[in-house]
């Protein structure tokens, strides 16, 4: 006798289709999508910003920086101005000292 085969069974019904159909149509599966959309939206955005200033060429110091900088060449201008002044002042004490050192041997007795 002649055996005829059996056709296999077809496959069972996935029971997510037959309790509600794919996961991506419930609700939940839309709040946890909008959620890692907002966080990579909170993380990224930043280094974006930074990125597109750099590739603008627009990357400088901010406003305090600049502050400083510019009280640091005011204090620079004034320490400029006052190197004249000390230059003077050691040349006054230079003569004043030889002065002194004149006056002082002309009171010394000469030695025997």
């Amino acid at each position: 006798m002649m055996q005829v085969p059996v056709p296999p069974a077809p496959p069972s019904v996935p029971d997510v289709i037959v309790n509600g159909g794919p996961p991506f149509e419930s609700p939940g599966f839309a709040i946890v999508i909008l959620g890692i959309i907002a966080a990579a939206t909170l993380i990224l955005w930043p280094l974006v910003r930074a990125l597109a200033r750099r590739l603008e060429g627009k990357v400088g110091p901010g406003g305090a920086v600049m502050a400083e900088l510019e009280d640091l060449r005011a204090r620079v201008r004034e320490l400029e101005g006052t190197q004249g002044r000390l230059l003077e002042l050691e040349e006054r004490l230079d003569f004043t000292e030889r002065i002194l050192t004149q006056k002082d041997a002309a009171r010394l007795p000469e030695a025997p």
